[in-house]
């Protein structure tokens, strides 16, 4: 991410571009009003076992007020409203009208489901800044097979209604094997709609992405093939369309800085009230998050172990310890470690210096396996209730 990224305030993107101080403010808000949603999306990064989180309230509009008030007293600067999708919160205009009222810059993550006229207009009246949309493929067809729904022509009208009102027209559509091949259609749609921004986020595997990842982690040859076609693209285009093309980590050798530091920028919310480092990090079981039920933000996030565990580097074991890059990436992402290894304090497995990179070497092997000399093909799994709850009793 940086200062000519779609929808990142300025005193963000400032912050974004400097070495942040292990304790400095929760600069990002990322209120995850709900996990309720119309799409059943393969490579949904909300948590597996999502229904049995449910099983807690979401937290109330004033619950949610007090939430904007205390993280912008805080420091933050920068709120999204995500999900789920945010639009099945019937008090989402008044929680945008609060935090436009208290002077944050404000974004939107939406499927387009639930976006009316009706509604695009109040959000507006509130002060909206930015809305995201996301599409699956270019195609109805992959698109609906995708998200499991038939939203691709309702999506085709959320994108005119965004346009009417004013909003810059900012697309994103998750990359992966089944759609990696349509680069040059999905720019072509972006085109079609009138987007000023398109982002092209490769799939980072966690969550159901990582429960579909053997179906889902394209080839190399599929990779450098769409990033010569989005290449290509810019050249043809410049200004018209900015096309951001994120690269999957598992090809990468160094790890990326996750969430830009664990604790230094970024604060998540889920909708049960559990404050976060990052929007995944509630699969460590070992470290205890606090509730902004019980604690006040600035609390949460100078004074709780969970926050403090990862924050610098006093954590780190070898090989990171005593790597010369490591403030480069700070030792990359803790989640990802933990998935692959068992032990959140590891190195990311991404890392070609991780004793454990044979694990992410073997996933990249696999990819380079053509899909018809696969000798086993494992069904999608699909982001749905019925699914969370048996991976829950599975794993609880």
């Amino acid at each position: 991410m940086n200062s000519a990224q779609p929808g990142v305030s300025p005193q963000l993107a400032n912050a974004l571009t400097t070495a942040p101080t292990p304790a400095g403010p929760p600069l990002w808000l990322l209120a995850e009003l709900t996990y309720r949603c119309p799409l059943h999306c393969v490579f949904c990064y909300n948590p597996v076992n999502f229904a049995q989180s449910d099983a807690k309230a979401e937290l109330s509009t004033d619950d949610w007020l007090r939430v904007l008030q205390q993280a912008r007293a805080a420091g933050s600067v920068q709120c999204g409203f995500s999900g789920g999708e945010p639009m099945v919160r019937e008090d989402l205009e008044l929680l945008v009208g609060e935090a436009h009222r208290l002077g944050y810059y404000t974004n939107l993550l939406t499927s387009g489901v639930g976006l009316t006229e009706t509604r695009a207009a109040a959000l507006k009246a509130a002060g909206l800044d930015h809305i995201q949309l996301s599409f699956q493929d270019s195609t109805k067809e992959l698109n609906d097979f995708l998200s499991h729904t038939k939203t691709f022509e309702l999506k085709q009208r959320t994108a005119r209604i965004i346009k009417s009102h004013g909003w810059p027209m900012v697309l994103n559509c998750v990359v992966h094997r089944l759609n990696i091949d349509y680069i040059g259609q999905i720019i072509e749609l972006a085109l079609e709609l009138g987007a000023e921004y398109l982002e092209l986020a490769n799939t980072q595997y966690y969550s159901w992405a990582e429960l579909n990842r053997a179906q889902l982690l394209p080839s190399r040859e599929q990779l450098e093939r769409a990033e010569r076609v989005t290449n290509a693209y810019r050249d043809k285009l410049g200004d018209k369309l900015r096309i951001f093309f994120v690269v999957p980590d598992y090809y990468e050798k160094r790890p990326k800085k996750c969430t830009n530091g664990w604790g230094n920028v970024f604060l998540t919310v889920t909708p049960d009230g559990t404050a976060l480092p990052c929007h995944t990090a509630k699969m460590l079981k070992s470290l205890y998050f606090p509730n902004v039920r019980d604690m006040s933000v600035q609390d949460i996030w100078y004074h709780s172990a969970g926050f403090n565990h990862f924050r610098g580097d006093t954590w780190m074991k070898e090989p990171c310890r005593s790597c010369p890059e490591k403030e480069n990436d700070l030792g990359g992402c803790r989640c990802q470690a933990y998935m692959l290894t068992g032990d959140a304090s590891n190195a990311d497995p991404v890392c070609d210096k991780s004793a454990h990179h044979p694990l992410i070497q073997d996933a990249v092997a696999y990819a380079q396996v053509p899909d018809a000399l696969r000798s086993v093909v494992k069904p999608l799994v699909f982001r749905d209730p019925k699914n969370s709850l048996r991976l829950a009793a599975i794993d609880p």
